[in-house]
């Protein structure tokens, strides 16, 4: 019996310690056999179901590898294969996988250290404490990788060993890791702390360093470490020699970090350690932050530190003069009231500077500064109006050109999944198989790893697919049709479990069925559905060309494709394409001439509703449900077909299949939002609808969903309700990116006339006064579409937002109210806009100087509603 049947015994065991003894023992013949054939048994083991679930099932393979593959290259590449990806594997005893690494030399011991450091990835940091043994026990020099110096930081144990070469290596360049925000920050915090506190780093050497580290990371510093520095609590002397490193965080910081700068700059400016030149380049800085709350400490400190010195009188009128230009009435009220208390003081250059940008201030404001300074200030010419555009509507990328070009773009089809590179691998994946099938079997014949059909063996059940699976079991199916027909054989019987919505399984059924037509032997020389639009819309003289290129080659249209086809269609039609369309003979040919003929799918009605929902205890919580109607029958009847005498027909009966099921409306989370409107490019609202179930669900994600608008937008089609509630969630999305495509979905309708902005006024009011959206975050949306150029839109949103959220005499406004005003002046005082406004009135003419009251009695006075007090 060979040392590898030997070996086979042991695997089924699961004996571990078993393999690791036989392991030991073997001579060099027997770990030569054993590397020949353990990689083919991995393989075939891995396909069965279940492998990975136990680790006596995947750990014996993975150290017969260790002990008796060759090279360091091909160990380090046995231990991190896509075999051993599971937990089960990997977290095997390290003391296990170094002892049989010991029986190599020491070099090739370091080899494999620096190898494994090198792949290690976070937050897994697979085999980390084997390249760490490894480190430790032969002299290497510690590795440089970034996350395998976070994964020394994370093992970092409570009371460490100063001799460990990897703290010796590591502990003063903590903050020198490019990676350190991937790694638990607060951890970080607290091990640095501690080890100040021991004596083990130096603690004016980690300040320097920790302050280093805000300033390469800019705005992107971790508000962490702001608090890092303040825990650390560095003296007068020590904040003095970083003196020039906070001025510059005062500019390029988060707002936590410049708090920490701005606090210690006060802090030496008051016991007088800070130079005059730095203390006027800090308030500077301070002065042109967008955020509020550092310019109203501006503001404070700049009167503070004038009593301390009045020679500082005109740096800082200087310095307050950006501050009169904003925009914030509070802010502005702030820094008048400050000028004119300084002006018995100020010098020529203070007195100009003030002078200058006072042109900016609202007429009562520019009357106090004119008093103070003497002589009237003439008010300033609004700023230039931006040109609103939408743009150009994206464009398809080119097509793929030859045969050698699909399977390199097959192999970058990965998440984040791009809906036009699906579009063009189904596309050349039916061209080229049609005009060069042997050149392109040949092709895939060379990548055959990624199309390994037992790679996708465990999803065999197409309804089990999701959109990178249906692609690559496309590919197999003409590679291998014979593979593909066994995995079909093994599917397991059960109802669809699809849940990523119905747009979505559209998408899906046209791979499918590419694959029934492959696996059956047959072809299609085209698809008809390739949009010719980055939009997703697809030209009509196109699919005539397509279709009749079909009928030509007596192949009939695959029924999701000719339905995808038929959607994508613009809503009007030429008189010569319907012509043409209806010289067709075939059944598809037949179905779009009356397509055409009708004027394509009529739009169905769609509404949506907030609903409330009790949750455990007192919670509580809403969600968004979409509601439609189909289209009345006769948009697209089938060809021939006439009612049965007497019948009622059912709405949208005369459509295709696949076109009914996106009338079935579902919710959850998705992660492909951005492909659903290019399926529905001349249908928004029904796009809308769809996304409405599952939109609101990526509101406090990243991953960019919020893109759907964008591309919605740049769709055709009336808008409704639906498309109110779907751009209205974008705008109040967590996420500052985010809500930038929002922004940009709103621009794109402005530009175009076609913003739905009475009904998204409404839905704005409805889900902030629900709490299901957050009010500052769509203003910021609304502002920053006024300064694109979209003030006229952005007022007649606003206009119908104010009546339902602003409150009643003795209710307390919500969070953001004053800046919902405030942006509305902004926008009116551009567009030139009057108006009567009844409920801004009346919060105007209440008692008191309330943001809110000064807000309203602001935007009162430029639209010229009546009743509120100049």
């Amino acid at each position: 019996m060979s040392a590898w049947d030997d070996l086979l015994k042991l695997f089924g065991t699961g004996d571990e310690s078993g393999v690791i003894r036989f392991l030991t023992e073997l001579d060099a013949e027997g770990r030569k056999e054993v590397a020949a054939r353990l990689p083919g048994h991995l393989a075939q083991e891995a396909r069965k179901p279940g492998w990975g679930d136990w680790s006596r099932q995947v750990r014996p393979p993975l150290l017969a590898g260790v002990a008796c593959l060759g090279g360091a290259a091909a160990v380090t590449a046995w231990l991190f294969r896509r075999e051993f990806a599971w937990r089960s594997a990997w977290s095997v005893d390290a003391g296990r996988i170094v002892g049989l690494l010991r029986l190599r030399p020491v070099e090739w011991q370091a080899d494999v250290a620096r190898r494994i450091a090198a792949r290690t990835r976070l937050p897994e940091l697979r085999y980390w404490d084997v390249a760490a043994r490894l480190v430790r026990e032969n002299g290497i020099e510690p590795p440089g990788d970034d996350a395998f110096r976070i994964g020394w930081l994370q093992r970092l144990p409570y009371h460490p060993d100063p001799a460990d070469p990897l703290f010796a290596a590591y502990a003063p360049r903590i903050f020198d890791i490019d990676g350190l925000a991937e790694a638990p920050l607060w951890q970080v915090v607290e091990k640095v702390v501690r080890l100040v506190d021991e004596g083990l780093i130096d603690r004016a050497a980690v300040i320097g360093s920790l302050v280093r580290r805000l300033l390469r990371d800019g705005p992107g510093a971790p508000v962490e470490l702001a608090g890092l520095h303040d825990r650390l609590g560095p003296d007068i002397d020590e904040s003095a020699g970083h003196a020039k490193d906070y001025t510059a965080l005062l500019a390029a910081g988060p707002v936590a970090v410049a708090d920490v700068a701005l606090a210690q700059l006060r802090r030496l400016e008051e016991a007088g350690r800070l130079e005059e030149e730095l203390f006027a380049e800090a308030l500077a800085a301070l002065t042109f932050r967008p955020e509020k709350k550092l310019l109203r400490a501006a503001v404070s400190w700049a009167g503070d530190a004038v009593l301390r010195d009045a020679a500082r009188t005109d740096v800082v009128l200087e310095s307050l003069s950006p501050i009169l230009t904003q925009d914030t009435l509070a802010l502005q009220e702030r820094a008048v009231r400050l000028a004119v208390k300084l002006a018995p003081q100020a010098g020529p250059a203070g007195r100009a500077a003030v002078r200058e940008a006072a042109a900016e201030l609202p007429e009562e404001l520019r009357e106090k500064v004119a008093a103070a300074y003497g002589g009237d200030i003439a008010a300033a010419e609004p700023p230039p109006v931006p040109v609103l555009s939408a743009g150009e509507r994206p464009a398809m990328p080119p097509p793929i050109a030859s045969p050698e070009e699909l399977p390199k773009a097959l192999a970058a089809f990965r998440r984040p999944l791009d809906a036009h590179a699906y579009e063009l691998l189904l596309a050349g994946l039916a061209t080229w198989s049609h005009r060069e099938p042997e050149r392109l079997r040949q092709v895939l014949r060379a990548w055959r790893p990624t199309l390994d059909p037992w790679t996708y063996g465990h999803l065999a059940h197409p309804d089990d697919w999701d959109l990178v699976t249906a692609v690559h079991r496309a590919f197999i199916a003409f590679a291998s049709p014979e593979d593909s027909r066994r995995l079909a054989q093994e599917a397991p019987e059960r109802p669809s479990r699809w849940s990523a919505g119905a747009i979505e399984r559209l998408y899906q059924l046209r791979a499918i069925e590419l694959v029934a037509r492959y696996e059956t032997g047959g072809g299609c020389p085209v698809l008809l559905a390739t949009p010719t639009c980055g939009t997703g819309a697809l030209d009509p003289s196109v699919l005539l060309d397509r279709l009749e290129l079909l009928e030509s080659q007596g192949v009939a249209a695959l029924p999701a494709d000719l339905a995808q086809a038929l959607l994508r269609l613009p809503r009007r039609f030429s008189p010569s394409d319907v012509e043409r369309a209806g010289r067709l003979t075939s059944q598809g040919g037949r179905r779009c001439a009356a397509w055409m003929r009708d004027g394509g799918m009529g739009d169905p009605a769609v509404s949506v509703s907030l609903k409330r929902h009790r949750g455990y205890g007192y919670d509580a919580w809403h969600s968004l449900d979409a509601e439609l109607t189909p289209p009345a029958p006769g948009s697209t009847p089938a060809p021939g077909s006439t009612p049965a005498p007497g019948s009622i027909p059912t709405p949208g009966s005369a459509l295709p299949e696949e076109i009914r099921a996106l009338f079935e409306l579902s919710a959850g989370h998705a992660y492909l939002l951005t492909w659903w409107p290019l399926a529905l490019p001349a249908h928004r609202e029904l796009a809308a609808a769809h996304l409405v179930g599952y939109l609101p669900s990526a509101m406090e994600s990243k991953d960019g969903q919020t893109r759907a608008l964008t591309a919605l937008a740049h769709g055709d089609g009336p808008l409704g309700p639906a498309t109110a509630c779907v751009l209205a969630c974008g705008m109040g999305h967590a996420d500052p990116l985010e809500r930038g495509a929002a922004t940009d979905a709103f621009l794109v309708l402005a530009a175009r006339g076609e913003l739905p902005a009475q009904q998204l006024g409404k839905v704005i009011s409805g889900l902030v006064a629900a709490e299901f959206l957050k009010l500052n975050r769509v203003v910021g949306v609304l502002d920053d579409a006024t300064q694109a150029g979209a003030h006229e839109a952005v007022w007649e949103v606003i206009s119908r937002v104010l009546p339902g959220l602003l409150p009643k005499e003795g209710e307390r406004p919500r969070a953001g109210m004053a800046d919902l005003l405030a942006a509305g002046a902004r926008a009116a005082r551009i567009a030139g806009v009057r108006a009567e406004l009844p409920e801004v009135a009346a919060v105007a003419a209440r008692k008191g100087s309330s943001r809110l009251v000064q807000e309203a009695r602001r935007l009162a006075h430029l639209v010229g509603t009546t009743g509120a007090r100049p």
